[in-house]
């Protein structure tokens, strides 16, 4: 490590036992470590008067981006940590300590290149929501009054995140070369590319703006999902413009229910919406924890989702969609040999796994879980399931599928804050055998059809020119075959020829070489030699042709 990677290890050992976070670690035999801080460190807890779940929520807050949005993860999973843990940390999703709103008036400003009085009646410097990253004001177009929300990149948070991505990447490398077998697996420095790029996209609100544009047009009159729109003329790499929705956060239960909302309806949206962009638009919001979802309660019969900052979006690639989709159908059947097949077949473990082995070990770990009502089996916990089995074996890490897991935590997370008994299995069967039937048979013939048919309509214009183009290659490669095959049977000729000629000359010069010593066949002997070298000298002539 260099001394700035040294300085933040350092920096990020002292505020974790200044918050006195080291008792998370109690049971860990990692925490033999940390018997000698007192030593390195002279750090004790400043904050023994704060609960746990505050002293986190502050650590993790204090530490920056890379720790917020691990925070951000951990609140959406009530089934999974106590409420002490769990409601500090949801403020990290729209709460995270603001900066100064005429400090980011100022940078907008420059970022417009002008003063805001130019394009906006109004501007609060008070922030409406304020995240890891970027902090959002509102304010009034002044050419159309229009309710808007200007989205603005907090200052100095590139060299934080810098500075945590480089001892992040250093620490990948150390482990890698310590413990090179055991690791590899992992694919750490794979892993954490990927979320260094997902991380370093963020802050690119053009990219952001982008992302927005495709959802809400994957989504336009949808029934299930709203994404404002942005107004990019006046969005740029720093700056973000776009309208302003209103709503009840998701995470505000009792607002919801207050509102006299489906619930129901509302969860099991929430599973088809992520279930849409991840199989139908191959595009999914990747960042969907409760801060960046609002719920328009407007008919609260037919309520509808409203999807914010699309700054982290997931895609995965045809095969990783299909295997995914039929690993989870074979799961809700219970065929073990499918789901163990589709692993190998998939290349996610090695091909010379034993399938039989591979499927009895999923047997043995997923035959207890459906002991339990489908309603009370967590999704998520499934996936990990199947993934810690294969991990036995040596199944490596896919980078493409953590952002994807990492989503379903968080929707099945939301899912069940909203209606405890959601039957995520039930809502997704269905859908995903319909997206299968659609991928294979005769409606998947249809579909690929209309997918070429505006490739094929400009082609027709052209199609008389080109089947004359390829007559007349076809013509020229017969003409090409025909000729090598001429000159093929040249050269067999040659060679026979060849071969006999080294034949008979080495006959000749035997005979010579035996006729020699004999007086009486002098001459005859001469001949045959010189005869016999001759057809050598023709032979190595035709083998140079």
């Amino acid at each position: 490590m260099i001394p700035t990677e040294l300085k933040r290890f350092y920096y990020i050992i002292k505020i974790h036992l200044e918050y006195g976070l080291d008792e998370l670690l109690s049971k860990h035999q990692c925490t033999r470590i940390l018997l000698v801080r007192r030593a390195l460190f002279w750090v004790q807890n400043q904050h023994s008067d704060k609960s746990l779940g505050d002293r986190l929520y502050l650590a993790l807050q204090e530490l920056g981006p890379v720790w917020i949005k691990f925070g951000q993860m951990i609140s959406t999973r009530r089934d999974l940590f106590p409420a002490h843990i769990v409601d500090p940390l949801s403020q990290l999703q729209d709460k995270v300590l603001p900066f100064d709103g005429f400090i980011a008036k100022k940078q907008i400003e420059q970022a417009l290149g002008g003063s805001l009085e130019n394009w906006f009646s109004h501007f609060d410097v008070t922030p409406l929501a304020s995240a890891s990253i970027s902090q959002v004001h509102t304010a009034q177009l002044k050419e159309s009054n229009r309710e808007v929300v200007l989205k603005v990149i907090r200052p100095n948070v590139r060299s934080i995140i810098d500075s945590d991505l480089k001892l992040m990447r250093c620490i990948a490398k150390i482990v890698q070369k310590a413990q090179p077998n055991k690791v590899h697996r992992l694919r750490l420095l794979e892993v954490f590319c990927e979320y260094e790029k997902v991380l370093l996209n963020e802050l690119d609100l053009r990219r952001e703006a982008a992302n927005t544009m495709r959802l809400r047009r994957n989504f336009k009159n949808s029934a299930e999902l709203y994404i404002p729109e942005v107004i990019l003329k006046h969005s740029n790499e720093t700056v973000m413009v776009s309208e302003r929705v209103h709503g009840i956060h998701v995470s505000d239960i009792k607002k919801i229910k207050k509102n006299g909302t489906n619930m129901q309806l509302l969860a099991e949206r929430g599973v088809h919406i992520f279930f849409t962009q991840v199989f139908r638009d191959n595009f999914f919001h990747a960042d969907m924890h409760s801060g960046n979802i609002l719920v328009d309660t407007t008919n609260p019969d037919n309520p509808k989702w409203i999807g914010l900052d699309c700054g982290i979006v997931g895609t995965l690639n045809n095969d990783d969609k299909r295997y995914l989709a039929e690993t989870l159908l074979a799961f809700f059947n219970r065929d073990y040999h499918q789901v163990a097949q589709l692993h190998i077949d998939s290349g996610w473990v090695p091909y010379q796994t034993d399938v039989d082995e591979f499927e009895f070990a999923i047997q043995i770990v997923c035959e207890p879980i459906f002991a339990k009502p489908l309603c009370e089996i967590s999704f998520a916990y499934v996936l990990l399931s199947l993934f810690s089995i294969a991990r036995r074996f040596n199944m490596e890490v896919q980078p493409q599928l953590i952002l994807l897991q990492k989503t379903l935590l968080y929707v099945e997370g939301l899912g069940h804050q909203l209606c405890p008994q959601l039957n995520l299995w039930k809502t997704a069967k269905p859908f995903l055998e319909k997206w299968m039937k659609e991928q294979t048979g005769a409606q998947a013939i249809i579909n690929a059809v209309k997918d070429q048919a505006p490739f094929l309509a400009k082609q027709l214009p052209q199609l008389p020119q080109l089947l004359f183009i390829s007559l007349k290659q076809i013509k020229e490669i017969n003409q090409r075959i025909d000729q090598l095959c001429q000159n093929y049977r040249q050269s067999k000729r040659r060679r026979t020829t060849g071969k006999f000629l080294f034949g008979t000359g080495a006959i000749l010069v035997i005979c010579s070489i035996l006729l020699m010593n004999n007086s009486y066949e002098e001459q005859l002997s001469i001949l045959s030699g010189v005869v016999g070298v001759t057809f050598w000298l023709l032979s190595w002539r035709i083998y140079r042709q």
